[in-house]
């Protein structure tokens, strides 16, 4: 048993000579590992330096730095204070080694001279226009469809230490996956579901681009450009397509008034003084919208008398006198 109360194995079980400080030492590490765990990074540090990282080489460059910077205090204050604005972060490297786990900002940061190096990072939103793209649907129909993406840098460190230029890459990956995704869609899909496609196109951006330190925001497809061709049979297509339903609900006008006559009719025959009603409205109709014409009906058989006119037998009938 040792001191700190682990057990720890004798020489003579051992063979290797075991003593009670490797226990204190293994409980400094345990303790060690939790705190980096915790904080995500060791304890130690000084300056915004981590002390386990730092080689022979490594301090003695940075007492070097900062005896320089303090010789030189006047001047080397403006040099090594730098302003970093409220949507920007600095990524600082320090002989070659990214400072902190986390980018540095907003306000005012210390930068060592010769050995410090930094790469602002702008985090607002931006815009990425993709240019119209010629895509080959799946109903072999050859589209230009256009879109735009809209994205931001939420993490500063990957966008700088994961890729080379964030923006280029991410504007390249949206051509490619605008490609991809539309060449499985028919020319009926793509102009109805836009929606459903950007949105799925966000998707697998938003996924490709988590390394990148990228979240992509929105994914909108602008214009969908087909042949002339065949925008000139889509609309032939679509003029028949009224035309026939035109016809249809003609039909169907001519025949509910057919119906709506038919009834009138039987609704007359049953009361005959009903028509005359009726021709006194339609002369009063007329009378009010043309002062000058007034209609009077007559029944056919009346001309039979007038002027010797028989209907019958279109023959002319001797007076009777």
């Amino acid at each position: 048993m040792s001191v700190c109360g682990c057990k720890v194995a004798s020489p003579a079980r051992s063979g290797r000579g075991q003593a009670p400080w490797r226990c204190h030492r293994l409980r400094s590490r345990v303790a060690f590992l939790r705190t980096t765990s915790v904080t995500g990074s060791p304890p130690f540090y000084f300056l915004g330096i981590k002390s386990k990282r730092l080689g022979v080489c490594g301090w003695v460059l940075f007492s070097l730095s900062l005896l320089l910077m303090i010789i030189t205090f006047p001047v080397s204050i403006w040099i090594c204070l730098k302003v970093i604005k409220e949507y920007e972060r600095a990524v600082v490297f320090r002989l070659g080694r990214i400072q902190a786990d986390k980018a540095k900002g907003p306000g005012l940061i210390l930068i060592l001279p010769c050995i410090d190096v930094f790469v602002k990072v702008d985090l607002r939103t931006v815009t990425c226009n993709i240019p119209p793209q010629e895509i080959l649907t799946r109903d072999s129909v050859t589209t230009q469809v256009d879109g735009v993406v809209y994205y931001r840098i939420y993490s500063a460190v990957s966008a700088v230490a994961n890729v080379n230029d964030v923006h280029q890459a991410t504007f390249l990956l949206a051509q490619t996956t605008l490609r991809n995704v539309l060449g499985t869609q028919t020319l009926s899909q793509i102009l109805a579901g836009r929606e459903e496609i950007a949105h799925s196109i966000q998707t697998l951006l938003d996924d490709a681009t988590e390394l990148w330190g990228i979240r992509v925001a929105r994914v909108e497809i602008k214009d969908v450009r087909i042949p002339i061709q065949l925008q000139r049979s889509m609309a032939a297509e679509a003029e028949a397509t009224r035309e026939a339903r035109a016809r249809v609900l003609a039909a169907e006008g001519e025949m509910n008034a057919s119906k709506s006559l038919k009834s009138a009719s039987m609704v007359l025959a049953e009361s005959p003084i009903a028509l005359q009603l009726r021709y006194l409205q339609t002369l009063t109709t007329v009378a009010t919208e043309k002062n000058s014409t007034i209609v009077f009906p007559l029944p056919m058989n009346i001309l039979e008398g007038i002027g010797g006119v028989s209907y019958d037998n279109h023959k002319k009938v001797p007076n009777r006198a």
